[in-house]
């Protein structure tokens, strides 16, 4: 049987980076995908994400930096630009109870740096934008854009460089740990799962998202976690040049419910979505079709808070939300099972990527005192 210091389940974003920080610490490493490298049935596909270290919990801005510092030694390493810094502002109504509402105390408690603006200051720097009086905003310099795929393509890259071996299309099937330490792995080796490979491994990290349960429930562990289909949308700006990354921020509405969106990246597209939107599905039943209503409700969210006539949605794109209660991470050790160590980003970890890979790839505290 083939032995390995370290194994990862599941190649997205996040067990992408947790197997080049352990290949790159010297550990024998093997590391899993059930569907092909990149591919578009989970949350690590697509071009952008938000990175920031604006967040009301210092738990989380704590970590934010971190990643910041690791994102800037991963380029430095790759000779590979993987951030655009923007500048970012979120919205944050003063006639409704929002997550948002300890941002500006939370941000001035840390250190962050930050400016709180009020509508017409908001719309004297940025007049695409038109928000109520009624709204205050938080800018911070220090957001920016964070490429996806190219970001989760170079950590497997990047593992493998560094001697860790990738298997595609080879699902897992059950993770099994060892009365003498360690943990069995166990895969299909074909497409009815008839036959199995097996493997033994020192550790085990489990980046397996929506499908975290189906390896835990033998181990007799349960994670309440919630799965839904959401959607972005590329629209064509009449004046794309208004939406330059040097001209227009990333943004939050941070209200219920809440909307993001970001600048031109790439090209001559902006980009919008709802965050959790319940649009609720379990991995197996997820259709990829759009849905009309979230459409619909982004088309006029949108015609309100960015006026553009001449605005066309040219293209949605759906990827799948995996969450856990109070949207909290889950970065711990089984705690019957300290072989296996579970990795759960709650549909907003993509910022902290290579923090959150090298965690996982180190031995793990529970972050943030997990319940699980």
């Amino acid at each position: 049987m083939q032995q390995y210091d370290v194994a990862v389940v599941g190649l997205g974003a996040l067990g992408s980076a947790a197997a080049y920080y352990a290949a790159r610490r010297g550990k024998s490493v093997i590391a899993f995908e059930q569907f092909e490298l990149g591919h578009v049935r989970g949350a690590s596909h697509d071009t952008s994400r938000i990175v920031r270290t604006s967040n009301s919990l210092p738990e989380y801005v704590a970590l934010a930096r971190s990643a910041y510092k690791d994102w800037a030694e991963l380029e430095q390493v790759t000779g590979q630009k993987l951030l655009t810094i923007t500048g970012g502002v979120v919205f944050v109504p003063r006639d409704m109870s929002t997550p948002f509402d300890t941002l500006a105390q939370t941000l001035h408690d840390t250190g962050v740096p930050y400016e709180l603006l009020d509508a017409a200051e908001v719309k004297r720097r940025w007049p695409q934008f038109d928000i109520p009086d009624s709204v205050d905003t938080v800018y911070t310099p220090d957001t920016g854009i964070a490429h996806a795929s190219k970001t989760v393509s170079l950590l497997q890259h990047q593992a493998r460089t560094h001697g860790a071996l990738l298997k595609e299309n080879m699902p897992v099937e059950r993770v099994t740990p060892q009365p003498s330490g360690g943990v069995l792995i166990e895969t299909a080796t074909n497409s009815t799962n008839t036959n199995t490979n097996k493997y033994h491994a020192k550790k085990v990290i489990l980046a397996t998202d929506a499908w975290t349960n189906k390896l835990l429930a033998p181990l007799g562990v349960h994670i309440p976690l919630t799965t839904m289909q959401e959607q972005v949308t590329y629209f064509k700006p009449t004046d794309p040049t208004a939406f330059n990354p040097a001209h227009f921020p990333v943004w939050i509405w941070g209200a219920d419910p809440a909307f993001y969106g970001f600048p031109t990246y790439g090209e001559p597209t902006i980009k919008a979505a709802r965050d959790t939107s319940n649009n609720f599905m379990a991995p197996d039943q997820r259709t990829f079709v759009p849905s009309a209503q979230l459409q619909d409700q982004l088309d006029g969210f949108m015609r309100g808070f960015i006026p553009d006539e001449g605005r066309k949605p040219l293209r949605t794109v759906t990827c799948q939300y995996c969450i856990t209660p109070d949207r909290q991470f889950v970065i711990a050790p089984l705690e019957e099972h300290p072989d296996v160590i579970v990795g759960l980003g709650a549909a907003h970890a993509f910022k902290f990527t290579p923090a959150f890979g090298r965690v996982l790839a180190d031995k793990p505290p529970i972050y943030p005192n997990s319940p699980f």
